[in-house]
């Protein structure tokens, strides 16, 4: 398993509720932790709610400063986004959390993504980083409760760069009772990230917070 325990952890998107879940299990486990947001202010409020040390700021000086980036922002703004942040991001490991779905009396659908997911989007914008799919079917409920001190999941980790995979892998057993699970190649992220909107109807059937577990491994 891949040695993150000194790496720094930016979490754009960071003052929603996944966002912020995220940002306060890794601080909780000893991670250097950076809220990103378009307003500084808002950063640095999800930051204090959080504790632990974590800190807030603009989108671009998380992206600089953190050495694991994590994309974690509504996926209408995701591309326009990443575009904005192109050079800050060039170089570093991208974690891709974003689930394009849409909504409507029936529930949760996927949405068609030109690029096969926002994962996939996100390399094709991105060429200088490496861009790895984790952490979509993470109940923000649970990361943000206190009263949850372990999380029952696995999160499947997507990519084409064996050393980024086995580091997001490493990361997310950051967080008790998670473990990371190689889940193949960022073409396959297409499938992760519509079954969210799976999840989100069992959730709401049986008033849950689902996540998902890989048996035999």
């Amino acid at each position: 398993m891949a040695d993150v325990n000194k790496l720094s952890i930016g979490i754009l998107g960071g003052t929603g509720d996944q966002g912020k879940g995220l940002a306060r299990r890794f601080a909780l486990a000893g991670h250097p932790v950076l809220i990103g947001s378009r307003n500084a202010q808002r950063a640095q409020e999800a930051a204090e709610s959080i504790g632990a040390g974590a800190s807030g700021g603009e989108n671009a000086d998380v992206a600089t400063r953190a050495d694991i980036v994590i994309i974690a922002v509504p996926y209408e703004g995701h591309k326009a986004l990443l575009e904005s942040l192109r050079s800050e991001l060039a170089g570093k490991i991208v974690v891709d959390c974003v689930n394009p779905l849409g909504f409507d009396k029936k529930g949760a659908y996927a949405l068609p993504v030109e690029e096969g997911s926002a994962a996939e989007q996100a390399a094709a914008v991105l060429p200088d980083s490496r861009v790895v799919a984790a952490f979509h079917h993470v109940s923000a409920v649970l990361l943000l409760d206190p009263a949850v001190e372990k999380v029952d999941l696995d999160v499947l980790v997507l990519g084409d760069d064996r050393e980024a995979t086995d580091a997001v892998q490493a990361l997310a057993e950051a967080i008790p009772g998670v473990r990371g699970v190689y889940g193949g190649r960022l073409r396959n992220a297409c499938q992760i990230e519509a079954f969210t909107a799976n999840l989100i109807s069992i959730n709401r059937r049986y008033k849950a917070h689902a996540g998902i577990r890989i048996t035999d491994i």
